[in-house]
């Protein structure tokens, strides 16, 4: 089997282990995953942000590492990618406003290719009609309203656990990374064998 292209949506402040971790783990097994932010060119750099619970009422934030674009946004060609990939953190929040990461979003569900989404990422599907409409999504918690309101059914799964709903996968945060890209990798078509 071939390796697959994936594309990741990304804005400034995105989760750092759900781009770094992500795309590392799929081009170990031979993906391609391209890394686009709107309006950012490849070689040009982005602020991660690092997210965790420390016992207060919601998630702390810190700078992460920067992390370099691959692709220019401008010179994405849809059709060219199998899969697309919502990174999470704050960066959804804004670039989910974008007609053109709508755009693309739109084209993958109407396609029926695969959509992957984590934690905030599922503020970018739910700003596209239809696309998590009849689903069952996992995301962080406080994005419950948004899955619900979009016409989802918000699934509450452990910190380290993933959901799949035909090709949608999706996770509630970075420490599900590990299950979310063992999910897919098996909607990929990727398969692992030990020797």
């Amino acid at each position: 089997m071939s390796g697959k292209k994936i594309l990741m949506l990304c804005g400034e402040f995105t989760e750092e282990y759900e781009i770094f971790v992500f795309q590392q783990g799929m081009e170990a097994v031979g993906h391609t995953v391209h890394v686009i932010c709107p309006d950012k060119k490849a070689g040009e750099m982005i602020q991660t942000s690092l997210h965790d619970f420390e016992g207060h009422q919601t998630y702390i934030e810190r700078f992460g590492h920067l992390a370099e674009i691959n692709k220019t946004f401008s010179e994405v060609k849809l059709d060219e990618y199998d899969a697309v990939y919502c990174a999470g953190g704050r960066g959804p929040e804004y670039i989910r406003t974008d007609k053109r990461i709508q755009a693309m979003v739109r084209h993958f569900h109407e396609e029926g290719k695969p959509i992957f989404t984590i934690c905030h990422g599922v503020q970018i599907l739910v700003a596209v009609d239809g696309v998590v409409r009849g689903k069952k999504v996992a995301a962080l918690g406080a994005c419950e309203p948004e899955v619900i309101l979009a016409g989802g059914t918000y699934i509450d799964v452990k910190p380290h656990e993933a959901y799949v709903d035909g090709t949608m996968v999706s996770a509630k945060g970075w420490t599900g990374l590990a299950a979310f890209m063992r999910e897919c990798m098996m909607v990929l078509g990727t398969k692992i064998t030990h020797s």
